[in-house]
C-alpha cells in the first residue's frame, strides 16, 4: 500500500491558490455580452421573403440576429407593423393581420402597430417610418443598447442611422443586399445581407401570395 503524506507547507500554499482565484474572479466580474436592442420594418422584410417565395420565419430571424452563441443579449426586438383599414372591406384581411400581430407578441415580440389608409384599388398604406425613428431615438435613451439593429432596406433611415452613431451607438442593418438604398447602407456602421438566410425559409405556401 502507497500512503501519499502531504505538509503542512503543501496545504498553506493550496489555501493561498483558492483564495487567489477567488479575488481573481471577483475582480473580472461577468463576461460582457453586446446589448442589443432589433427595430423590424415588418412589410419591408416580408416583402423581401416574398420575392423569393419563402414564408417569413420570424423566430429564425431572431436567432440569427441575437443567437446568444454571438456573445449577444437581446434586450427587445419591435416590429412595427401596418394594419389593413378599419373598413368592412378590409376585414378578413385586418383579421389576419391581428392574428399574426398576436402570434408575434406570444413569442415574446414586442408590437407596434398602426392603423392603414386606403390607397390604389385594393391596397393600403400604412407608413411606419416615423413611429420607428422616433421609438429608436427613445428606446435607445432608456435602454441604453450596445448595438440598435434595423431590419430595413429603406433609405428613408439613413439619417435615423446617424444620428443613433452621434450618440455612440453602434448601427447594424440587416436586409436583403439588393434592396437596400445607398443612403442606409453608408448611414451604417454595418450591413448583413439576408439573403442567404431567407433562402432556408420554408417555401411560400399558395394562400400566403
Amino acid at each position: 500500500m502507497c500512503a501519499l503524506w502531504i505538509t503542512g507547507g503543501d496545504m498553506r500554499a493550496a489555501r493561498r491558490y483558492k483564495v487567489l482565484m477567488t479575488k481573481k474572479a471577483k475582480t473580472q466580474g461577468p463576461t460582457h455580452t453586446t446589448r442589443v436592442l432589433v427595430l423590424v420594418d415588418e412589410s419591408n422584410v416580408v416583402s423581401s421573403a416574398w420575392a423569393v417565395k419563402r414564408s417569413m420565419d420570424w423566430l429564425k430571424l431572431r436567432d440569427f440576429l441575437c443567437g446568444a452563441d454571438r456573445g449577444r443579449t437581446l434586450i427587445e426586438m419591435v416590429v412595427y407593423v401596418g394594419l389593413p383599414p378599419v373598413m368592412p372591406v378590409w376585414q378578413i384581411e385586418r383579421e389576419k393581420k391581428s392574428k399574426f400581430v398576436h402570434w408575434l407578441r406570444s413569442n415574446g415580440f414586442l408590437v407596434v402597430t398602426k392603423d392603414g389608409s386606403p390607397a390604389e384599388e385594393g391596397h393600403y398604406k400604412s407608413n411606419v417610418d416615423v413611429m420607428m425613428a422616433i421609438d429608436a431615438i427613445e428606446l435607445s435613451t432608456a435602454m441604453q443598447p450596445d448595438v440598435v439593429t434595423l431590419v430595413t432596406g429603406d433609405a428613408d433611415f439613413a439619417y435615423l442611422a446617424l444620428q443613433l452613431r452621434r450618440r455612440g451607438i453602434r448601427v447594424e442593418v440587416a436586409s436583403v443586399a439588393a434592396n437596400l438604398g445607398s443612403g442606409l447602407k453608408s448611414s451604417a456602421n454595418e450591413v448583413t445581407d439576408l439573403a442567404p438566410l431567407l433562402g432556408t425559409f420554408e417555401t411560400m405556401k399558395a394562400q400566403e401570395r
